[in-house]
């Protein structure tokens, strides 16, 4: 789910790995790349890479320690973690000015104003996508047929990026339309929906409490859902809060019993409704289906259950704790005592 920035640097140097050894002979091609992994892992230096490609390296050790990391430090680790990963993007942008994740990124970092960032991400939309598309066009022209699709998407991720982190910057500050018409956008140039930023316009939906909208919406795309299909957890919290604003509170019990049944331990997640650090490189990658995928979609719904109109969390966990069994109260009373 989501930008997996490990991964991509992989497929960033082996695809210029590759590329290098395209004109040689097959047979000792596929000899010299069967070394690639273990190179990668223990010998980074020694394969061929640019500026650009060093410069993403440092940006994905960074996601790490800030995205993955960070949030499991101790107070008194925070700083030296917070410190370390500025410094590589720093040196990312020293490498490559043009490297956009570390761009948005040390902005991200510097100005925590929610309003900041979506005017800064805005403005600076138009040009990031001008830029992405001479890149991409590069490297499907210096690759093979073959990987030419695979280089020019990769090149293609920093403006999906950009442009799901404003669409997210775009419902949190209220803009529920300008969110919606982010997405939609973001869909028309990638429909695979790289970035998965259909779940952040479902939530919009709900916050303009457009039924209808997210009807068509779901519909449209409904050959994105993975996992667990139509039934993710964006779109289960999305139609539980449609349903309970209109006041059909059956209807938004079948939409929390579809969450229970659907993940694991979420009763749990329900009740305690955790708001989780948001992901600064892009949205955490989690497996589908999974307890992290519930608890990342329950933080970023956020925006509906702590709505100041309607009660909606309250009832959220009052109608989860309803649903819970003995083991899950042991469990919630168990992690209570904890915090105490």
């Amino acid at each position: 789910m989501a930008f997996d920035p490990r991964r991509e640097d992989y497929q960033r140097l082996g695809l210029r790995f590759a590329r290098g050894l395209d004109s040689g002979d097959p047979a000792g091609a596929m000899r010299a790349f069967s070394t690639f992994g273990r190179r990668f892992a223990r010998m980074r230096d020694t394969l061929p890479q640019s500026d650009a490609d060093r410069a993403f390296h440092l940006v994905a050790d960074a996601a790490v320690i800030i995205d993955y990391q960070l949030p499991f430090v101790t107070d008194e680790q925070v700083e030296p973690f917070v410190s370390r990963a500025g410094k590589l993007i720093d040196e990312a942008l020293s490498l490559d000015v043009l490297c956009h994740d570390a761009v948005r990124m040390r902005f991200a970092g510097a100005h925590p104003s929610f309003e900041n960032s979506y005017d800064f991400l805005r403005e600076g939309a138009r040009a990031v996508l001008a830029a992405c598309r001479e890149q991409a066009a590069r490297e499907a022209a210096d690759a093979s047929a073959e990987r030419a699709h695979l280089a020019a998407e990769i090149a293609m991720r920093p403006y999906y990026r950009w442009m799901a982190s404003l669409a997210e910057k775009a419902l949190i500050c209220g803009r529920n339309r300008a969110c919606i018409q982010l997405a939609h956008e973001l869909l028309e140039l990638d429909p695979a929906d790289s970035a998965d930023v259909r779940f952040t316009c479902a939530l919009a939906y709900a916050k303009l409490e457009d039924e209808q909208g997210l009807d068509t919406f779901a519909a449209k795309n409904a050959q994105l859902e993975r996992g667990i299909g139509a039934e993710d957890a964006w779109m289960l919290l999305s139609r539980c809060a449609l349903a309970f604003k209109r006041r059909d509170f059956d209807g938004a019990r079948v939409q929390l019993r579809r969450i229970t049944e659907n993940y694991p331990h979420a009763v749990l997640d329900l009740i305690d409704q955790k708001e989780l650090p948001e992901g600064v490189f892009s949205r955490l990658a989690v497996g589908p289906g999974s307890e992290d995928e519930l608890m990342l979609a329950i933080s970023e719904a956020t925006v509906l259950l702590l709505d100041g109109r309607y009660p909606f969390g309250a009832w959220v966990e009052e109608e989860a704790r309803r649903l819970a069994t003995p083991q899950d109260l042991r469990e919630l009373a168990e992690s209570e005592e904890e915090l105490r």
